[in-house]
Parts: structure tokens; sequence; C-alpha cells
């Protein structure tokens, strides 16, 4: 079987530079650039039959645009509360107490196996506290203290970024 070269070849979004190996399945794959400067590895078969046409870029342009011309989604534009994810916390997590919380405080819990009191603080991915009490108190205690030092630690990279 012959290889076509698309050296050049304009599909969608993307133009091919160059040969950049074969996928598992034996095709050809291609190094393309996208129209928004990202350059992305694909598959023949799916260039040729327009499958994939960007980087994920017009994906990203097509929903934009769907989300803004839908008057339900315009309505809650700039709510706070009803983005799942804002500098990479869960808002909803970090402001609502969930249904299943028995200590009415945001990040504290009852672990039943050890009989103690649990105080979280997830943001970022990370866990900024994760420990054990025996007290409710010292328990709620420790999570005010981590959510002050974390309020602490975010005005002084706003004020650092603007500086």
């Amino acid at each position: 079987m012959r290889l076509l070269d698309l050296s050049g070849q304009q599909f969608g979004r993307l133009t091919v530079i160059r040969r950049d190996g074969t996928a598992k399945n034996g095709n050809a794959t291609w190094l393309c650039k996208c129209s928004c400067g990202n350059l992305v590895t694909v598959d023949s078969y799916r260039l040729r039959h327009g499958i994939t046409v960007s980087c994920g870029c017009y994906r990203r342009d097509i929903s934009k645009e769907r989300l803004t011309k839908d008057p339900r989604t315009r309505k809650q534009i700039g709510n706070a509360t009803n983005l799942p994810l804002v500098n990479g916390s869960n808002v909803a997590a970090l402001t609502k107490i969930s249904s299943r919380n028995i200590s009415g405080v945001i990040g504290v819990s009852f672990d039943k196996r050890s009989g103690k009191w649990a105080a979280r603080l997830f943001y970022h991915g990370r866990y900024i506290l994760n420990q054990t009490f025996s007290e409710f108190s010292d328990a709620v205690a420790a999570r005010k203290a981590a959510e002050q030092q974390l309020n602490q630690n975010e005005e002084l990279k706003v004020e650092a970024a603007e500086g």
C-alpha cells in the first residue's frame, strides 16, 4: 500500500507539516499546526475523513458560542455559586454545606472508625488541612484557621501580582 504525502495540505484548521510516525493501528500520523498556533499529531484517517479538524480549539469555540447564546446560561454568567470550579477549586464544596454533613461546619466530619472529628480543606488539588481531633471544637478551630491562612496567602499573591 502506497503512503499518501499530506505535507502542506489543509484539513479544517490544521495544516500538515510533516510525517510524525505510525499509530498503533498502523496508520500514518502527521504533525500538524493549528490555525491557533498549537502543534498536534493526528492519525491520517482522522485527517482525511474530517474527524479531527483542529487541536481542540474548534470544539472550545463552538461550546463557548453555544453557551453564550443560551438565555438560561447568560442569566447565570457572573454568578460564582453556579460555577463548579474557580481557580481549580470547587466553589460549591467550599461554600455550601452538604446534605450529608452532620457537623454543621463545612470541612468538618465525624469518622466513625476512629471515633474522631476530621477537619479537611482541599484547595488546588491538594489538602491544605487533613487532621483528626478528639474534640469537635478543636476540629472546627483548625478548619477556621486553615481558611484564614489560605485567604491571607491568596491576598498576598494578588498583591504581589498587582505590585
